[in-house]
């Protein structure tokens, strides 16, 4: 089982199966627990995370795509980067790529493919304003959902690099089919490279097959560079002239000589879409010289002059095969006329005829219920249902026919298109509602406080900042466009929000809303937050500050940080009635043992110690125990190896016999007045220290002075 299938990454994704694979990540259908949704999770392959370079393309261009706003892009919800895995988060997207719905249908019909490639044009439109060339369009990157819709995938992943570009290997084979000249040969690409894809595709759905194919993926690079293709009516002689020299001038070897924008091209389709018998005046590299016979020119007169060739007339024998071949073709094609006129429907019922309005024309030729009737396809037609729904039939329901009858279709080709007026910004919003009301556009308002230039507002109030779709973008009918109206400048002062655990590009969407900005970004390991996520913030959240303000931020690695860890020697006096061995001094923090003598000490003679301690506490109260037994606690600074003072020293110890808890006046250390002790005394059993018996000595007992605590002591 895939290692990432059950697993929730960042405590959010839940990876359910294996959706996609490609030649460079892996695409999960994943749940969002945060959001409540179904998502698609595409994970980077491990044996691209040691590749420095991949993974900052990786980084910075998936963030450049999560920019992209447009019906016909998947869009981006969440990216991270961590060290051990890098992914991006995408809508999920219930559908086929294209690829796969033209494999099913083999050749698809002029008004589909049409259809298909220019919301292909529109979302490279949006893109390429972005300043974003995909580089890689091909099917299989399309996905096609159920109503028609298009959604170009795989921006800025698969791209080819300098060094990718210059060595065509079998390993690029899956896109080398749709890949421009200039990207086989490893030079400059830009956003006519996407306009050289997008005809090889409609290419591709025209004929049901690819301009070159080889065995080899260099082969193939090689015909990009050199060959020119079939000519699509060579190969469908249904497809009208207009659209092939479309296709053909989209695939110009020469970039300059190409459509010079995915706009360009639109207009072109759409033209097309208008008035499908428009001849356009492109002139494509080709062989100009008059049509010639194979076969018939080439062999001379000799009475002939100047060499002038001779065109041979056909033989008698060639002419009148043909007309024999001639009359049986109509002697079949008469048969079966009368077969399936007077014979096949003759001797079947009348049945009510089924009613297919309102049902998609894909699925009604995929369903076997309906292989008994001739079903055709008459025309696409727009209309306000969306694409590929049935809204007329000819003949109509429950009409009598028989088995075997033709039924004409009429297709929704989808809303009729139009052009977003280009000069919508800077007007005044009730001038914006109008013009858009005379055009028949709907459209909502959302009111934004405008950006600061020089201590102004870039936008007055009640000025049109934006829409979307943009300015100049084609729509369809019944599409509904967001206007952004200036509220002018912000307020003088407002509430920065808190945005701890929000990613970072969340946070920046939010501080625009609250009429702040992003200052200073900073990384911190941290195992708690999810990469890509915020720990902290300046100023702090509900404080008060001037619109416009900075706010900076801590962002989250997604790894725990390496603990410090601190070590030193303890130095330890003892008393004068210390007149024993020490076997074991150990020292305890926290319960746990941080550092111990390694060999026996005759503290008789010895009266002092250095033990050596190593813990991951910058301070804390440190237990002595010697023989097994609580002898006295030091607070420690271990960050930098300096006793604080003696905490307490322990009454019951075996070897001590305290007579007087009071301190001495010329104590400097806090004895009776120190803190109370943190430390957890260790129960006795859980020791390994040997317990000795303390030496007494006999006589006057004699009042000595323990130098750190304050403390007397008898002898």
């Amino acid at each position: 089982m895939d290692k990432y299938i059950g697993k929730r990454l960042d405590g959010r994704y839940e990876i359910k199966e294996i959706i996609g694979v490609g030649g460079m990540a892996m695409v999960y259908k994943a749940y969002d627990t945060i959001d409540d949704r179904i998502v698609a999770v595409k994970i980077l392959r491990e044996e691209f995370l040691a590749n420095e370079e991949f993974r900052r393309r990786f980084k910075n261009e998936s963030k450049a795509i999560a920019v992209l706003s447009h019906p016909n892009i998947v869009k981006v919800y969440d990216v991270s980067f961590g060290d051990e895995i890098q992914y991006i988060v995408m809508e999920y997207i219930d559908g086929i790529t294209l690829k796969q719905y033209i494999e099913r249908k083999q050749c698809l019909d002029e008004r589909e493919a049409v259809y298909f490639t220019i919301q292909i044009l529109r979302a490279l439109q949006h893109a390429h304003s972005k300043g974003i060339v995909h580089r890689d369009i091909k099917p299989q990157n399309i996905m096609l959902l159920k109503d028609g819709t298009i959604k170009v995938t795989d921006f800025g992943i698969a791209r080819f690099s300098r060094s990718e570009q210059r060595t065509m290997t079998d390993k690029a084979i899956g896109s080398v089919h749709y890949i421009s000249p200039e990207q086989a040969k490893g030079e400059f690409t830009d956003e006519k490279s996407d306009i050289y894809s997008v005809g090889v595709l409609l290419y591709e759905m025209l004929t049901g097959q690819l301009p070159f194919e080889s065995d080899s993926a260099v082969s193939v690079a090689i015909m990009q560079l050199q060959r020119e293709p079939v000519w699509p009516r060579q190969i469908n002689e249904n497809i009208p002239l207009g659209l092939e020299q479309i296709v053909m001038h989209a695939m110009e070897k020469d970039p300059e000589k190409r459509y010079q924008s995915a706009t360009e091209m639109l207009n072109d389709l759409e033209a097309f879409r208008k008035k499908p018998q428009i001849v356009f005046s492109y002139v494509h590299n080709v062989d100009e010289s008059p049509t010639k016979y194979i076969g018939e020119i080439g062999e001379s007169d000799d009475n002939s002059e100047d060499g002038e060739e001779t065109v041979k007339k056909p033989p008698m024998v060639a002419i009148m095969a043909g007309i024999a071949a001639a009359f049986i073709v109509v002697i079949v094609v008469a048969v079966i006329i009368f077969y399936n006129v007077f014979m096949k429907e003759g001797t079947s019922e009348e049945i009510p005829c089924p009613n297919f309005v309102g049902l998609l024309y894909t699925e009604v030729m995929a369903d076997p219920i309906y292989s008994e009737y001739n079903i055709v396809l008459r025309e696409y037609e727009n209309s306000d249902q969306p694409y590929d729904t049935i809204i007329r039939q000819t003949p109509t329901q429950d009409t009598p026919i028989k088995s075997g009858s033709t039924i004409q279709l009429v297709v929704s080709s989808g809303p009729r298109t139009m052009e977003l007026p280009s000069d919508l910004v800077g007007l005044r919003l009730n001038d914006v509602k109008t013009r858009l009301d005379d055009l028949g556009i709907s459209y909502t308002v959302e009111e934004r406080y405008s950006n600061v230039v020089n201590g102004e507002a870039e936008y007055a109030a009640d000025i049109v900042m934006q829409t979307n779709p943009e300015p100049g973008s084609l729509i369809a009918t019944g599409q509904t466009v967001t206007i952004y109206v200036s509220l002018g400048k912000a307020p003088t002062l407002v509430t920065v929000p808190s945005l701890a655990n929000y990613t970072l590009e969340t946070a920046e969407q939010m501080l625009l809303n609250y009429g702040l900005s992003l200052g200073n970004v900073t990384y911190e390991d941290n195992g708690d937050v999810a990469a890509n996520c915020i720990i902290r913030q300046t100023p702090e959240p509900d404080s008060q500050v001037e619109a416009y303000s900075k706010v900076d931020v801590v962002v989250s690695t997604g790894v725990s940080p390496e603990p410090t860890v601190y070590t030193g020697t303890i130095h330890l006096d003892f008393s004068q009635e210390m007149n024993i061995r020490a076997n074991s001094i150990v020292l305890y923090l926290n319960n746990n043992v941080i550092g111990s003598t390694t060999s026996t000490i005759n503290l008789a003679t010895t009266k002092s110690a250095e033990i050596p301690y190593e813990t991951t506490e910058a301070q804390g109260v440190v237990l002595i125990r010697i023989n097994g037994y609580n002898y006295q606690e030091l607070a420690y600074d271990f960050a930098n190896n300096t006793l604080n003072y003696v905490n307490r020293v322990y009454d019951d110890s075996p070897f001590i016999n305290v007579t007087s808890s009071e301190p001495s006046s010329s104590s400097s250390t806090p004895s009776s007045s120190s803190p109370s002790s943190s430390a957890s005394r260790p129960d006795d059993d859980d020791d390994d220290d040997t317990s000795s018996a303390p030496s007494t000595s006999s006589g006057t007992a004699s009042s000595n002075t323990s130098r750190r605590t304050g403390r007397t002591y008898d002898d």
